[in-house]
This record gives structure tokens, C-alpha cells and sequence, in this order.
């Protein structure tokens, strides 16, 4: 009979229930190594970021375009606003030129007086607020921008086409003329400019003549 040597043939114990494999030790997982899983979950992750970027950027832009264009909304709508006001002065004003004409040849004539008078008065102190302004002085240079010539003459006293009456004052709204001056001009005479430049030569060449006889009075220039 064979003697059974202790410990040799003996099988470590298992828990009842559990498998064989159970009793084989599992090896540890090695240091450092990342699960798969979890590399992708932050790939997914740095992809949705860069989508949520990409949507802010575009809102972003979207909303400073709707910005400017609101601006430009805006700066538009003042403009045309004040356009529109200006239009409608000027057209009031326009409107009111053949009553400021009447207080003018009123006044000229001296028949404003009395309560017209208080009334013309507060007519021309408005249209002077609302921005008109009156212009057209005789003697002043002709201008077709700004002037419309009614009467034509010749003048021997002018030297360049000049308003020598004021038929009816002119009228403007800042820069912009709603009404222009119409005047009587006159022009230089035909060849008075000609006769002035020769009646100078003349007078000049008389003076030179004159001191030439007063050197040859005097015994001419002394000598050294």
C-alpha cells in the first residue's frame, strides 16, 4: 500500500457555486493603458465641440450683419426724415414768396404801416426761423446760379456783367435756392476797355513828353 504524500494532490478550495475558472487569478490590466471605450468617448466629444464653435461662429456673424444692416436701417430712415421735412418747408415757403414779394413793394411804396405792418413783420420773423433767407444787392457780379436776368444793358462805369437792379429778391433754404434773384445786368460798352487802354497810353506817353521838355528847360541832365 502506497503512502499518499500530503499537500501534493490537494486542490486549493473553491466556493461552492463557482466555476474552475473562478480559481484562476485574473491578470492585472497593465499601468498607463487607456480603455478603448474612453478614447472614443473624447474623440466624440472634441467633435461635437468643434460643431458647437462652428454654430457660434455663424450665429455670431449673423447677428453683427443683422447689426450693421440696422444701422444702416436706421441712419437711412433719418435721413430721408429730415429730406422729407426740408421738401416740406420749402414747398411752404415757396408757397408764401408771392406774400413776401407784396410786403416788400409795400414797404417800398411806404404803405406799411399800422396793424399790416405788425402782420408783415411777423410773416418775414417766421419765414426768417423756418431757414429762409433773402439775397440780390445791386452792384454785385452776375451769376447764372443764382441770378436771372430779366433786363439787359450796357454800361461804360462796370467792367465785368453786373446786376444793376434787383427786379425781385432771391431766396434760398441753407444751400439749396428755391427762388432766384431776377435782376436787370449791364455789361461793359463795346470797346470801352479798348478806348480806356489807349486813352492811358496816351496819357502816359503826354507825361514822358513833358518831362523830356522840362530836362531840355533845364539844360539836360547834368554831366559829371
Amino acid at each position: 500500500m502506497t503512502e499518499e504524500t500530503p499537500g501534493f494532490d490537494e486542490k486549493p478550495d473553491v466556493p461552492s457555486g463557482a466555476t474552475p475558472d473562478d480559481a484562476e487569478p485574473k491578470a492585472a490590466p497593465k499601468e498607463g493603458a487607456a480603455p478603448a471605450g474612453d478614447a472614443n468617448a473624447d474623440a466624440g466629444l472634441v467633435a461635437q465641440l468643434d460643431q458647437v464653435r462652428t454654430a457660434l461662429n455663424e450665429r455670431t456673424a449673423d447677428l453683427q450683419r443683422l447689426q450693421a444692416e440696422y444701422q444702416n436701417y436706421r441712419r437711412r430712415v433719418e435721413r430721408d426724415r429730415v429730406t422729407v421735412k426740408e421738401i416740406a418747408v420749402a414747398n411752404l415757403l415757396t408757397e408764401l414768396l408771392p406774400v413776401l414779394d407784396d410786403i416788400g413793394r409795400a414797404r417800398e411804396h411806404g404803405e406799411l404801416v399800422g396793424g399790416f405792418k405788425s402782420v408783415a413783420e411777423s410773416t418775414e420773423t417766421v419765414a426768417a426761423k423756418l431757414g429762409l433767407q433773402q439775397f440780390g444787392k445791386e452792384g454785385e457780379p452776375f451769376d447764372p446760379t443764382i441770378h436771372e436776368a430779366l433786363m439787359h444793358s450796357y454800361a461804360p462805369d462796370v467792367t465785368e456783367t453786373t446786376c444793376v437792379a434787383i427786379l425781385q429778391p432771391g431766396y434760398r433754404i441753407g444751400e439749396r435756392t428755391i427762388r432766384p434773384a431776377r435782376v436787370a445786368v449791364a455789361e461793359p460798352q463795346p470797346g470801352a476797355q479798348a478806348a480806356k487802354a489807349d486813352k492811358a497810353g496816351k496819357a502816359e506817353g503826354a507825361e514822358e513828353k513833358s518831362e523830356a521838355a522840362d530836362d531840355k528847360e533845364s539844360g539836360g541832365p547834368d554831366e559829371g
